[in-house]
């Protein structure tokens, strides 16, 4: 691989992978928002309604990062990604604008009415507000889904006499079907990040014996979201994604699952290491035809291998798509785990007063973030060798004027800066959970509960 190309790919790679550290909590913690503040409206309560303005604080934190990381990444498409910009640009410039007007104007107007208008709001106006956030944010994830879906299954477009892609129809581009499963997998994996963050906080004050009225609504939120979207995130949402990598991109599929030769009644890798070189799987742990299952809904189906297709179209590089997707598929069945046993703890009234499942709760915290970087690198490292699948190789898209050495030197300035970015983030999003719910006489309140711990 050229060395310019390399550093352009990695400067991408690691902007990309920063930034969305911070848009995945927002768009889960919007929806919660939005349940939280419904509670609170329904019953009248005043701690759901404080639990809620606390999670908009954080969600106004990582909103702020989201945006001021994510802007560059709009310069990169031309500054190291020109000749894809010049080639692609007059399809995917379209949702790329429209997700900037709803990121900036449509969240922030709102998150600024919910953080600063309750005062002067009715309780439903400042309910609308939080539903403005949650929508917003949603909106602008679908946009940005549209945009990738669109390099991974292309539609909507026809050849302008220059080469060019130019749009043909709005509607067929921005309703991909790739889009839509990808979206509702995507959207999954963020409302779990939501969850086990609330969870985790939640976990935290109980642990240390603070806020417990509002912790106890945290975990009890945290723990039934993410148990809803952990499954979610499986099935259907996963389960249809894969169909669409098995029907429309095949040799993803055999990149991901390690299969280098095609097979009748082709087995599940547990656990292996690929070896690329030899063209098998090493020390294979696997499932006698649970791929072919899984994939075609037969036993006896045949799944095509990577001998299938040309050496050129297989994915660059197998082993790190091969154990993303692996890490990605076994941090969902951990969440499903845990969630599960967490659920059960608290129908039964025990999770409140289960310390070893408190410390399991605010310390897997980090792991949705694992899975969901995992995932994107699945669905990005899958796609190789192509920028805009069939259509543009990646190595046809770089700015082929700007050197290695000019990338590699604003690479590691942004990792400087966002070095500071991530501890002043850290820094913020502390201080806000050392000073927790911002009222003294509910935070420590003690109410009567009923079985599962809620609050009456």
């Amino acid at each position: 691989m050229d060395s310019a190309l390399l550093i352009h790919r990695l400067h991408f790679a690691f902007t990309i992978t920063f930034h969305y550290l911070f848009p995945e909590l927002t768009m889960g913690l919007a929806l919660l928002i939005v349940v939280l503040k419904t509670i609170a409206l329904r019953r009248n309560d005043p701690l759901y309604n404080e639990a809620a303005r606390f999670w908009a604080k954080i969600f106004g934190i990582n909103f702020v990062l989201g945006v001021v990381t994510g802007i560059p990444m709009e310069f990169q498409f031309g500054t190291n990604w020109s000749h894809f910009s010049r080639f692609a640009g007059g399809v995917i410039g379209q949702t790329l604008a429209m997700e900037g007007m709803f990121a900036f104007f449509l969240e922030s107007a709102f998150i600024g009415l919910f953080l600063f208008g309750e005062k002067k709001l009715s309780p439903r106006a400042h309910w609308w507000s939080a539903v403005g956030v949650f929508l917003g944010s949603w909106l602008s994830g679908y946009f940005i889904i549209a945009t990738d879906a669109f390099m991974q299954y292309p539609v909507g477009y026809y050849k302008a006499s220059d080469g060019s892609l130019q749009l043909a129809s709005f509607w067929d581009f921005v309703l991909n079907p790739w889009a839509g499963w990808q979206y509702a997998h995507n959207m999954s994996g963020a409302a779990i990040t939501g969850a086990f963050i609330m969870t985790s906080v939640g976990a935290f004050y109980l642990l240390s014996n603070k806020w417990t009225a509002h912790a106890r609504i945290f975990v009890k939120t945290g723990v039934i979201a993410g148990c809803i979207f952990s499954v979610l995130q499986i099935f259907p949402t996963g389960d249809r994604q894969g169909k669409m990598v098995t029907e429309l991109q095949p040799a993803t599929l055999a990149a991901m699952e390690g299969l280098f030769h095609g097979q009748t009644q082709a087995p599940l890798v547990i656990i292996g290491q690929p070896n690329d070189q030899q063209g098998k799987i090493d020390n294979p742990l696997q499932v006698p035809g649970m791929l072919s299952m899984l994939t075609y809904k037969r036993w006896s189906a045949h799944v095509r291998g990577l001998d299938a297709f040309p050496r050129q179209d297989w994915p660059g590089n197998i082993p790190l798509l091969y154990y993303s997707y692996h890490i990605m598929v076994g941090l969902g069945t951990f969440f499903i785990a845990i969630m599960a046993v967490a659920l059960l703890l608290l129908w039964s009234g025990k999770l409140f007063n289960a310390r070893w499942m408190l410390w399991i709760l605010m310390l897997a915290a980090p792991f949705p973030y694992i899975a969901n970087t995992a995932g994107w690198m699945t669905a990005e490292l899958g796609r190789q060798p192509w920028l805009v699948y069939g259509l543009m190789r990646t190595e046809d898209g770089y700015s082929t004027l700007v050197s290695a050495g000019n990338a590699m030197f604003t690479l590691l300035g942004f990792m400087g800066m966002y070095m500071v970015l991530g501890i002043l983030g850290l820094f913020l999003l502390w201080r806000e959970i050392d000073h927790g719910p911002a009222v003294p006489s509910l935070s420590n309140l003690q109410l009567p509960t009923d079985a599962t711990g809620e609050a009456r």
